[in-house]
């Protein structure tokens, strides 16, 4: 989905001439005839899907200025490119204070407002990443910053808030990979447990032995190798959020003492002569079916009923589709930017392959697909080709890996001049590849023989060892380096070789 740029401009040509460049950069052009009909559409149901304004300055009525000043204290997250026929330095100065981020003098240069379009986005983009970085880092991150569109994920988030505005026990339930760590730090950042410490516990990635002191804590002393005290997760999420990820992986005693740590609020640090008191929120998560676990005693039937007071299912990325192109968006602005790559966005026909995948490892194998993308993408469009190991899975799609291409070809050696080097020393292979011209030596250094051999290594050594003589015309500090040995390794090559003769 193409981001949208909305055109303010009461001059009806101006306004196809942006529109038309607009569409030819890739984006989705909405046009307004004045200030008071873009604060109208921005007003509206499709005033969220703007990423950037161009506007002009100058328009009876509602001018750019005011739209400028309303934008200042309703949208200042909004890119603006205000355009003007004047270019004067005192307007431009007062429309970048007014808060316009770039300027384009008309008539527009259509390279020059393709830059600052891209760049705009970008950083904006950027931003918002870093305030959802930071919002999570910081245990504020609410639904509002997940990146979820769809009526599924909708009711998630509905959800998670009746249940953030409480303190009741959460289990999140879903696939592998689709966001429910991100669900629950939504939840603590829609409660008012918001910017407290939200600890992450992943249950089966702790050692058996390791578990309970992880969870409860130690005394010092309390085992052989406990020379400190040591705190535990409980007590380090005490005023906050413990989420217990995989939760169905838990062995059965601690999952008594965890039992036990929920009804009375206090846990036992191994080797404690007395409970500690804590006050946590609890969330915990599981890809695994817990009622089945009880039925064959494998968890226990008492805890399950104590986590799953309000459970919150997340679908997987299959039933959810409407999410896939903004996550895509999301990641191919997020590693751009991490790979310094000039990515723009995706074709509508790689797209639509995406959407058209099951996705069995979820957003993840999303994220990691787009990654993978960014860096085979030789353009700055995200194509079919891009995604190799997912276009085959998805019938009509067929991605075409590029050949590697052929080594150059020399001219072919003057009929009238002397033959040099191997071919001059009646080695049968040496016809078979390309030879520098005058020189006889190789390019392409063949691996067998034209009988279809493999020719000897002391061979092909030799044949190399000419090539960066003649490449690099005998200077012999510069060929050593190039060939990775010492330059007295390769006086002895030559000698042993019997190059000196041939050379």
């Amino acid at each position: 989905m193409a981001q949208a740029v909305l055109i303010v401009d009461d001059d009806p040509t101006q306004q196809r001439i942006l529109q038309e460049l607009i569409r030819r950069f890739g984006y989705e052009p909405y046009t307004v005839q004045g200030g008071q009909e873009a604060l109208d559409f921005l007003a509206g149901a499709k005033g969220k899907e703007v990423g950037l304004m161009i506007l002009d300055l100058v328009m009876p009525d509602v001018d750019g200025m005011q739209v400028l000043d309303y934008l200042g204290a309703h949208r200042k997250d909004l890119p603006v490119i205000v355009q003007t026929s004047h270019g004067s330095i005192e307007t431009v100065v007062k429309a970048m204070r007014a808060g316009a981020d770039d300027f384009v003098v008309k008539p527009v240069n259509p390279e020059r407002l393709k830059v600052s379009i891209q760049n705009l986005l970008k950083v904006n983009a950027l931003t918002e990443e870093v305030k959802r970085l930071n919002a999570r880092a910081s245990g504020q991150l609410t639904f509002d910053s997940l990146i979820a569109e769809s009526p599924a994920m909708s009711a998630v988030a509905r959800l998670g808030r009746r249940a953030a505005a409480s303190n009741i026990p959460i289990l999140i339930e879903g696939e592998s990979g689709v966001g429910k760590e991100m669900i629950a730090r939504a939840i603590q950042g829609e409660s008012d447990r918001r910017g407290k410490p939200f600890v992450t516990v992943n249950c089966g990635a702790i050692p058996e032995n390791l578990v309970e002191s992880i969870l409860f804590g130690h005394e010092k002393g309390a085992f052989t190798g406990a020379v400190q005290k040591h705190i535990g997760k409980f007590q380090e999420a005490d005023g906050g959020t413990l989420f217990l990820d995989e939760v169905g992986e838990l062995p059965a005693d601690i999952q008594v003492k965890l039992l036990r740590a929920i009804q009375e609020g206090e846990i036992d640090p191994v080797g404690a002569r007395k409970p500690v008191k804590v006050n946590i929120r609890l969330i915990s998560a599981t890809n695994r079916n817990l009622i089945d676990m009880v039925k064959r005693g494998t968890f226990r039937e008492d805890l399950y009923y104590r986590l799953n007071v309000f459970p919150i299912n997340v679908p997987p990325l299959r039933e959810r589709l409407e999410d896939i192109p903004p996550l895509v968006e999301h990641f191919i602005v997020r590693f751009a930017a991490e790979e310094g790559r000039k990515i723009r966005g995706i074709s509508p026909t790689a797209l639509n392959m995406l959407q058209s995948y099951s996705w069995p490892g979820n957003v993840r194998q999303l994220e990691n697909a787009v990654f993978r993308a960014i860096v085979l993408c030789e353009g700055d469009t995200l194509e079919v080709n891009d995604f190799p190991q997912i276009a085959p899975q998805v019938g009509g799609y067929a991605a075409r890996i590029p050949p590697a291409p052929a080594p150059a070809r020399a001219p072919a050696p003057s009929p009238t001049a002397p033959l040099q080097g191997p071919a001059a020393a009646g080695d049968p292979a040496a016809g078979s590849s390309d030879q520098i011209a005058g020189a006889g030596v190789p390019l392409g250094i063949p691996a067998v023989t034209s009988g279809g051999h493999i020719r000897k290594l002391e061979e092909v050594e030799a044949d190399m060892i000419r090539l960066a003589m003649q490449r690099y015309r005998g200077q012999m500090s510069e060929v050593a380096r190039k060939l990775g040995i010492g330059r007295s390794t390769l006086y002895r090559k030559i000698r042993d070789l019997g190059l000196e003769a041939k050379m």
